[in-house]
């Protein structure tokens, strides 16, 4: 029974995600958070704070695109539907978008784009030297995720690389629950916390039984 849940949606879905077209929807869709911060920037709609909005806004955006990358193996395995696999680099790139977004985000409002306070506010700050620590693995994996990079690595060598994706999202986690901390705010950290530990817990028993086996 369980089974059949799984097939029945999963067999019409097949065929959309490999139609020619998803792929560009599904990248037309990524892009829609951008557009409407860009939209909301200019007509002035970011409310009366519009950098601590940007800022918050571009990295609640890197957190849920990495729960959607972290979670296409689960779905592609559970429902068995391989072609989850071929979207997992195009939305791992999209992290890395919000998580550049998020970054001049700060730079530019927070900083004003001085390198030197810039440099002291990651050393003085523990929230923003881990934030900094995700994005430095993440400029890795972001550089590394083409197949040129696959050939020149050797498949397992990137395959370790890539599995750095597991300590960006407990960074991520981290800055998320610091900086919600200096309000007192863990509804969302809370949220993410759940989503993550499933994803990953799913990981790790899924790796212990291959090891029984």
């Amino acid at each position: 029974m369980p089974s059949r849940v799984w097939l029945q949606p999963t067999a019409q879905l097949r065929p959309l995600l490999r139609h020619r077209m998803a792929k560009p929807v599904a990248f037309g869709l990524s892009l829609l958070p951008f557009f409407w911060l860009l939209y909301a920037a200019i007509f002035n709609q970011l409310g009366a704070n519009p950098a601590e909005a940007l800022v918050r806004a571009t990295g609640d955006w890197s957190l849920r695109f990495l729960c959607l990358v972290l979670a296409v193996t689960p779905l592609r395995i559970i429902s068995n539907t391989p072609t989850l696999a071929s979207y997992r680099r195009m939305l791992g790139l999209f992290v890395y978008f919000y998580v550049v977004l998020h970054l001049l985000s700060y730079s530019w409002f927070d900083m004003g784009f001085d390198v030197a306070d810039i440099g002291r506010d990651i050393a003085k700050r523990p929230f923003i030297l881990v934030g900094f620590s995700a994005f430095v693995l993440l400029t890795a994996l972001a550089l590394t995720s083409f197949n040129r990079a696959i050939r020149a690595l050797g498949a397992k060598r990137w395959q370790l690389l890539h599995r750095l994706v597991y300590v960006v999202a407990g960074l991520a986690l981290l800055h998320f629950f610091w900086m919600r901390a200096g309000k007192n705010d863990f509804a969302e950290v809370v949220v993410y916390a759940l989503i993550l530990g499933i994803l990953l817990g799913w990981r790790l028993i899924r790796f212990i039984s291959k090891i029984r086996r």
